[in-house]
């Protein structure tokens, strides 16, 4: 694709030297300042006409930023946080709605849905980072939107909105960049879109990207050493040791096709295809260095995703009709040095011989063995949505929009935890060298019905109400734990019966809770003398038995949650003169239970946000300014809480209330040739009860992990970012000056005051980016440089199980980086 892009420049060049006017005057170039138009109330709107708190970044923006990826977008989203460990594993969070540790294969659902136009793209364990080049505008929808997006919209939504195929003209543009990072190498993009028409009711829009993010995380040499000492294990990394560790390549493309049924309907088919593969790791360990670690086995991740989808719009009599569904598959495979894990429980176990002496890591000869752990891992994401909607006239008085939603999303979660050489019979069964498995399947069902009306109280007068009721139903079944020795004990005469019974001498997790036929575990089976030899075969292929179902008449089902309910939407609109609107808003959201991978912990509840909201967009001097903003209480019920519980395997529990105020606002003036934006928020996020280690606390204290009145994690307190372009006429073309600068606050790692004090607080940064460029109507020339003074801003801190707070690390913002980078239109 990219290779056919390229051909058709090469072809275009010498025919836009023919044709090209030199004298093209300024005027003919795109202008800086945009006007917005959204479809975040399922209408398109004029961003300044929609009341609820949304900030929208243009096709004319995201170009002057060169902004590619969902880090650098969010820059300038006041409102929204994350926290990632490399790209594709990202949770994001808006207004404070977090309670940290989300992200996990088998978690909570994301409180932040995520839009690729009218399809939801919202995943488990980590957003989709889809390539950002040739799109209409990013949609950022702060507060609950339950009404219009549903589950998993339970603080925000994030919609990216593509250019669609015109039937206008031919045209296309091809853009590239080769940069170089400090402290790291060098890399760059390539990205281009061919829009054709086939005739005055078709038209087809192919775009292709290819981009390498250069590494700056070096690999440096060291050692571990494990008990007993003297006599002990040491070892190192010398296999491993590489400078630049981090580098990550993505490529793909996206191609729509346009077609006019008649002069009502239309239907438009997309494909997206998306391949990421990184190497490394993005976070470094302070004890070891400014942008170091030091780690010992392969490190890599591929995230591969593809979604097909059909939008179909039309009229119904006066009414506007449509429909989307969608299918997506995203899969995903890792590898991660785990050696933290058993540095962290050697030194645990320091009083018995540390590992050598508490476990069994022996191999087939009954030989102590490296000790060292990798987790090989992969999940197979599937997502099908369908949602029909209708919309009356938008210029009558009363008017609706009321559709229905159906959605299935499912995740095949492999975890294997290996130590090389590890003995087949203290292994997981079936897996030699496997000292814990995680195989299971879990399946998100969502239905909906939604309607929202607005009513014109008088011409300067709205009342706007709407509900969605949704019921939800969730499953997981497979198998998480420790192998059993399948070996017969001479003394008892039973299958699984020898010592010990796996690497850890567990007899409890794994395969000693798998079903018999008769619907026991193997380990009750065990304990009152039954027969042991009665497995039932695994339900999910891969796993040795099944531990985590309910046991039904001799058939192994999923365990299930479900649960229904309705989220509300309320709004006054007073417009009391053109280019001043005032709102009061109150709305719900919510995010649906489900089940703990690990089937001795009970199911945890859906989690409600309730949002109370006064707004304000006003825009003056004849649209050259705007000024928006709203201040806001939020009410979060029995919030869902994530942690590293015994054997560092995620819980999901329901935790106290908490209270979440803020404000946010946002400025943008055209003034002249001086472009100004200016987007920033408070953020005071509260827990109101204390949260402990169980849902309902013992009382006396000992139990309580972040006592009433802790601010919760991930988000600043305050966040601020500001661009200024000035372009001045320079011959027949424009040059230009351009700069970005954004600050946030310091916060907090982890909800738990304990785990927090260990992890350390993610401190405050300011970084700033710099451009200089000249645009002609056809090519665009430019040298920048980001993250100018190569502040070393942390995005995320985080360790690498419960128990390691011997180690910490650091995922930071891209050090500096310098480039140049081009473009041409056609």
């Amino acid at each position: 694709m990219i290779s056919g892009l390229l051909a058709s420049t090469a072809l275009a060049f010498p025919a836009m030297a023919q044709t090209e006017d030199p004298q093209t005057p300024t005027s003919d170039l795109p202008s800086d300042r945009d006007e917005i138009v959204v479809t975040a109330q399922k209408r398109d709107e004029n961003i300044q006409s929609v009341p609820i708190s949304i900030q929208a970044i243009g096709t004319r923006k995201l170009d002057q930023l060169n902004i590619s990826n969902f880090t650098e977008y969010t820059q300038l989203l006041p409102s929204v946080s994350f926290q990632t460990s490399q790209p594709g594993v990202t949770t994001v969070y808006m207004r404070g709605v977090a309670s940290g540790g989300d992200g996990n294969h088998s978690g909570s659902l994301p409180s932040v849905g995520s839009y690729l136009d009218e399809q939801p793209v919202t995943t488990i364990g980590g957003t989709l980072d889809v390539h950002i080049y040739d799109i209409a505008r990013i949609e950022s929808l702060a507060g609950p939107q339950g009404t219009l997006y549903g589950a998993s919209s339970q603080a925000g939504t994030i919609r990216i909105i593509t250019n669609k195929p015109s039937t206008t003209a031919f045209e296309g543009r091809v853009d590239a960049e080769v940069n170089t990072v400090a402290h790291g190498g060098q890399g760059g993009k390539i990205e281009g879109m061919i829009n054709t028409p086939f005739s005055d009711w078709a038209a087809l829009r192919v775009v292709g990207f290819y981009q390498r993010d250069a590494g700056f995380i070096d690999n440096v040499p060291g050692t571990r050493s494990f008990l007993p000492t003297p006599g002990g294990i040491t070892v190192d990394n010398d296999e491993f040791v590489e400078k630049d560790y981090n580098d990550t390549e993505t490529w793909g493309g996206r191609a729509a096709l346009k077609v006019d049924l008649d002069d009502v309907w239309t239907v438009t088919p997309t494909v997206l295809y998306q391949e990421m593969r990184s190497h490394g790791t993005y976070g470094f360990d302070p004890q070891v260095g400014d942008l170091e670690l030091q780690h010992f086995y392969p490190e890599y991740r591929r995230d591969r995703f593809i979604q097909g989808a059909l939008t179909i719009e039309g009229r119904i009599g006066n009414w506007d009709v449509t429909y989307a569904g969608a299918y997506l598959d995203r899969r995903t495979a890792s590898s991660s040095d785990y050696t933290d894990y058993s540095e962290a429980y050697d030194n645990l176990y320091a009083s018995v011989g540390g590992l050598a002496g508490y476990f069994y890591y022996l191999d087939n000869a009954g030989n102590t063995i490296d000790p060292r752990q990798v987790v090989v891992a992969s999940d197979h994401f599937k997502k099908t949505s369908q949602e029909l909607r209708v919309a009356s006239p938008s210029t009558e008085r009363f008017r609706v929009v009321a559709g229905m939603f159906y959605q299935r999303q499912s995740n095949l979660i492999h975890q294997d935890y290996q130590i090389p050489n590890l003995g087949a019979d203290v292994s997981v069964n079936g897996s030699p060298g496997t000292l814990w498995l995680t195989q299971q399947h879990r399946v998100d069902k969502d239905y909906a019905m939604f309607g929202e009306a607005s009513f014109d109280i008088s011409p300067k007068l709205t009342f706007t109400a709407g509900a969605r009721a949704y019921i939800y139903d969730n499953s997981l079944i497979g198998f998480f734990g420790f192998g059993r020795n399948p070996g017969v004990d001479p003394a008892d005469g039973r299958p699984y019966t020898a010592s010990p019974f796996n690497a850890a001498g567990s007899s409890r997790t794994g395969v000693a809770s798998c079903f018999l036929a008769d619907g026991r575990t193997l380990r009750d089976a065990y304990l009152d003398g039954s027969p042991t030899n009665t497995l039932l075969p695994a339900v999910v292929a891969g796993g040795p038995c099944t531990n985590l179902a309910t046991y039904v008449g001799g058939e192994l089902r999923p365990k299930k949650t479900s649960d229904q309910g309705v989220t509300y939407r309320f709004n006054l609109t007073w417009k009391p003169s053109d280019g001043l609107l005032f709102y009061a808003l109150a709305s719900s959201g919510f995010r649906p239970g489900g089940i703990n991978r690990r089937g001795d912990v009970a199911s945890y509840a859906t989690d409600v946000l309730y949002n109370y909201e006064l707004g304000w967009k006003t825009t003056l001097a004849d649209g050259a300014v705007r000024f928006n903003g709203a201040l806001y209480q939020q009410s979060w019920k029995d919030f869902q809480f994530s942690f590293l519980g015994e054997n560092s395997f995620t819980v999901i529990q329901n935790g106290p209330d908490a209270r979440i105020r803020g404000v946010e606002m946002d400025v943008n003036a055209s003034l002249g040739g001086l472009n100004l934006t200016v987007a920033g928020s408070y953020t005071d996020a509260k827990t109101r009860e204390d949260l402990c280690a169980t849902q309902i606390c013992i009382g006396d204290g000992s139990d309580v992990l972040a006592p009433e009145g802790t601010r919760l994690p991930i988000t600043p307190r305050f966040k601020i970012s500001s661009t200024a372009r000035y372009s001045v006429p320079i011959g027949s073309g424009r040059g230009y000056v351009q700069g970005l600068i954004a600050h946030q606050s310091s916060a907090s790692s982890d909800i738990r005051v304990a785990k927090a004090a260990a992890l350390g607080r993610i401190e405050s940064y300011t970084t700033g980016n710099l451009a200089f460029g000249f645009e002609l109507s056809r090519m665009n020339f430019e040298l920048f440089a980001q993250n100018i003074w190569d502040e070393r801003g942390q995005i995320a801190r985080f360790q690498q199980c419960g128990a390691c707070d011997q180690r910490h690390y650091v995922v930071p913002i891209t050090p500096r980086v310098i480039g140049i980078r081009a473009g041409t239109k056609f």
